[in-house]
């Protein structure tokens, strides 16, 4: 029998009167300068201290870890979810069990809200999977040269819509309204509160870097805005000829006409030599609406991170796209309320996942199931890695039909 050694460090929650010591942890962890951390929760308050944890050396802050509340659109609508964030172990300090207890913890915690999801960005994309989170989603970064940038001429255009150039503090009202009417749109994307917004549309030097300041494209039809674009333009001229570049960081759109609208005035800057969109669904119409798809250079990069905290609440919460029996014996080694084996059973009552006795179909660690939770991370990959235990001939090809999404989720947000 092996006898589990306990844990050496103290995890407790903190207040916004701590703030600047967490900082000076995180700051340190991730490299970023604390003191504008702290400078930028001052002006914009945006950290929810009551979900912040930090893990102790005797009376020293060693570690953190904190979560925001947020709504997020899963199959089947909005659900309530942890977004974590502010995870960070004091350097000397790393590989000494802090990030495991204050995963554990905040894991536990979660749960006891009634959260039945965690979601997250990873800086390092070998952390998360051994605390059961899965990479669930990828965005994409899309480059379009000025020369190749003409749009299909039977790409659907509107002469009713007009595009404005706006300062985005100025119109904040409109581009939330936009937000708000598109959050269902694609899975992974959250509400946005009215804190959010001055986070997103900061325009003070170290947001800028080496370009200029943000600007918001406004699309508005008979009816009201329509789509908006977040971008900035960085100067630079070669000898005596302008090579400038778009750098978009969002594009919302109501309809695909607004879209349109918003890629032909982002494509026809003077002075611009590139269009660069940071952060795209992998699946976005930008190429195809391309009068030459291949001159859209696509890069491909990680997106969220998924954790299902309580599994029976998150898989019996979600839609199905077909019906479903399958018997699921789960590894998790960091939540043992959601190990053992269940049964997820999808008809037309619904969604059901409840212990069962009987034989498994699959053998899946929870970070897998995060993985194919929107729909997209087939289990059959993850069966032919020989990451997942298949005991029933084609029972991860019936659970990933049922698990199908046909748009890639995409959050835009890296919290």
């Amino acid at each position: 029998m092996t006898v589990r050694e306990p844990c050496p460090w103290t995890v407790r929650g903190t207040t916004a009167e701590e703030y600047p010591e967490v900082a000076r942890v995180l700051g340190e962890a991730l490299l970023l300068p604390a003191e504008t951390l702290v400078e930028h929760e001052r002006r914009d308050p945006l950290v929810e201290h009551d979900r912040t944890l930090v893990a102790l050396d005797g009376d020293r802050i060693v570690g953190t870890a904190a979560s925001y509340a947020l709504t997020l659109t899963v199959p089947g609508g909005p659900r309530p979810a942890a977004g974590v964030t502010g995870v960070g172990v004091w350097p000397t300090r790393r590989r000494r069990g802090v990030l495991t207890a204050l995963m554990h913890r905040q894991l536990a915690d979660v749960r006891a809200r009634g959260e039945n999801l965690a979601v997250l960005w990873a800086s390092e994309g070998g952390i998360y999977g051994r605390f059961g989170y899965g990479l669930s989603s990828r965005e994409a970064r899309i480059t379009v040269s000025r020369a190749h940038a003409a749009l299909r001429p039977d790409a659907p255009r509107d002469p009713a819509l007009t595009v404005d150039l706006c300062v985005p503090g100025e119109t904040r009202a409109a581009l939330a309204e936009v937000h708000r009417r598109t959050v269902t749109d694609r899975n992974g994307r959250f509400v946005r509160a009215d804190k959010w917004w001055p986070h997103l549309l900061r325009d003070d030097e170290r947001s800028r870097g080496d370009a200029g300041h943000l600007l918001a494209a406004l699309v508005t039809g008979p009816d009201g805005p329509e789509g908006y674009a977040l971008y900035r333009v960085r100067h630079r001229w070669d000898l005596d000829t302008p090579r400038a570049r778009v750098l978009v960081t969002e594009v919302v759109t109501t309809t695909p006409a607004a879209r349109v609208a918003l890629y032909e005035h982002l494509f026809s800057r003077d002075l611009t030599v590139e269009t660069v969109f940071h952060d795209l669904p992998l699946d976005d119409p930008l190429p195809d609406l391309l009068a030459d798809r291949r001159q859209a250079a696509v890069t491909p990069f990680d997106g969220l991170w998924t954790r299902l905290v309580d599994l029976p609440g998150a898989l019996g919460e979600r839609a199905y796209a077909a019906p479903v029996d399958v018997a699921l014996t789960v590894i998790d080694r960091c939540a043992p309320w959601n190990a053992g084996t269940w049964r997820l059973t999808v008809d037309d009552e619904g969604a059901r996942c409840v212990p069962d006795a009987g034989p498994a179909d699959l053998t899946v660690d929870v970070s897998h199931l995060g993985a194919a939770y929107f729909g997209r991370r087939p289990l059959a990959g993850f069966v032919g890695a020989g990451l997942v235990a298949e005991h029933t001939p084609g029972a991860a090809r019936r659970l990933d039909t049922a698990l199908y999404e046909p748009l890639e989720p995409h959050c835009g947000v890296d919290f």
